[in-house]
């Protein structure tokens, strides 16, 4: 089954919702996978606790691309 949807992202909780925060200020509305919380409302264990991936659709890729590598690049200095 193809997903319309494309993982941009991966990472700590913070700067994922930090990234989807100016994604949906420039009308991008990002789905976020929670593999904690998931696994929490599962009753299952995670591996990694706060971890986070954004997605966005196809359409919306080239734009979501630039927000995130701005994000990062400020996030380093």
């Amino acid at each position: 089954m193809e997903s319309n949807y494309v993982k941009i992202y991966s990472g700590s909780f913070i700067i994922t919702q930090h990234i989807a925060d100016k994604l949906e200020a420039v009308g991008i509305s990002p789905v976020v996978k929670d593999e904690t919380e998931s696994a929490r409302l599962a009753g299952f264990g995670s591996s990694i606790p706060g971890f986070q991936e954004l997605y966005v659709t196809h359409e919306e890729l080239e734009e979501a691309t630039l927000v995130v590598e701005s994000v990062v690049a400020e996030m380093e200095n």
